[in-house]
């Protein structure tokens, strides 16, 4: 029983920090743009491909 009186503080103060990151990461705009990041690794970086050439279109795949 004695440990609660340890526990119940130490928990309280853990569920204090993690608001206040949440709070934090909101303030500093981690949660305005959820699409964009994820799309992100389907764009072909323009300095990764060779002068002149374009990128090829995507091809739909072969039936069987």
């Amino acid at each position: 029983m004695r440990i609660l009186l340890l526990l119940v503080p130490i928990s309280l103060v853990l569920l204090g920090l993690a608001i206040w990151a949440f709070v934090w990461a909101v303030r500093r705009g981690q949660f305005d743009d959820l699409d964009t990041p994820a799309l992100d690794i389907l764009r072909e970086d323009e300095q990764d491909r060779p002068r002149g050439e374009r990128p090829r279109p995507l091809e739909p795949p072969h039936a069987d």
